[in-house]
């Protein structure tokens, strides 16, 4: 099989970096170009030592713009905008964006929640990547929207790992901050709000009700556990077998009947949701890995669907439990 040759602009953050990881291990990519202004003729490997002997390009700032079948741009909210109008890519060239810059569709971009776009995603050129928090409300939540049994504001907590704050230190991301402490930021007006609102608006025209949304920085590196829930008034079995309908050909988002936990989903590509009926209340868990379906391994999901690729290629990971 032909190898797509694949660059990645900003390779030298987190989820730069998460990409090569998952990267050279797929069968069917080749990547060509690990792009870092900053880090310009440094082995990725000295900067991610993880990476020793799985891969040994260097970081580089010029781009073989007419070589590339697909580029991953992994750059800081607000810059892959200017990034590409400063460089040209062939229409044939698949991009595919991780930051916030284009998840309203625009410019060309279809958003790229596979378990509701994968047949926009299929076909298209240019993606963007979903955000972390995005992608767990919204699994969580969309059957339920769809079936239109939301009729009252939806109250939904989230706590994520430090990574989801990005590589750059910054107070509320260091250590001594981070260990042994909680807290909240962004009450009711986290970014990611405006894209979740985009999806279900596309599920159901009629679902026009308040997100309260409350996220919490956690005391732990990586994941993401959300907790929706609203009034309703069926069962428990109703509700599990909706969600079980409505990802029934999901490849990543399953319905447990178990106990769920967040380390079921660290370091998979998975999205695993638990349903509760209590005291008049759908309650939905969502548990994911925010720099694997969160980030990097939605993206890849994202390429091989674009390819035409068996959509789990290169994303069989094993969870580490303990």
């Amino acid at each position: 099989m032909t190898k797509i040759k694949t660059a990645i602009i900003g390779a030298a953050g987190y989820t730069g970096a998460e990409l090569v990881r998952l990267l050279v291990h797929h069968p069917v990519c080749e990547l060509v170009c690990l792009y870092s202004s900053s880090q310009k003729g440094k082995r990725i490997d000295e900067l991610h030592g993880d990476l020793i002997g799985d891969c040994d390009l260097r970081f580089t700032d010029v781009i073989p713009h007419s070589e590339l079948d697909a580029v991953f741009l992994c750059l800081p909210h607000g810059e892959a905008t200017s990034f590409l109008n400063q460089h040209s890519f062939s229409e044939s060239t698949v991009l595919i964006d991780l930051s916030t810059d284009f998840r309203n569709e625009s410019a060309g971009f279809v958003y790229g929640l596979p378990e509701v776009n994968a047949h926009k995603v299929k076909t298209a050129k240019r993606i963007a990547n979903p955000g972390c928090f995005a992608t767990a409300i919204q699994l969580a939540l969309a059957p339920a929207i769809q079936k239109n049994w939301v009729q009252a504001p939806i109250h939904v907590t989230g706590v994520t790992g430090s990574t989801g704050a990005g590589k750059s230190l910054t107070e509320t991301s260091h250590f001594s901050y981070r260990t042994n402490n909680l807290s909240v930021y962004k009450l009711f007006n986290h970014q990611h709000l405006q894209e979740i609102k985009q999806t279900f608006q596309q599920l159901n025209p009629e679902a026009k009700e308040e997100i309260l949304f409350v996220p919490y920085r956690g005391n732990f590196s990586r994941g993401i556990w959300v907790t929706a829930y609203f009034p309703f008034t069926g069962t428990k079995e109703m509700a599990i077998n909706c969600y079980k309908e409505f990802y029934s050909q999901a490849e990543f988002t399953h319905v447990t009947e178990g106990e769920l936990d967040l380390k079921q989903v660290i370091n998979t590509n998975k999205c695993l949701l638990s349903l509760q009926v209590q005291n008049g209340q759908l309650i939905i868990y969502s548990a994911i890995d925010n720099l694997l379906k969160g980030a990097s391994g939605q993206a890849i999901q994202n390429f091989n669907l674009a390819f035409g690729l068996e959509e789990k290629m290169g994303l069989n990971l094993k969870s580490v439990v303990f």
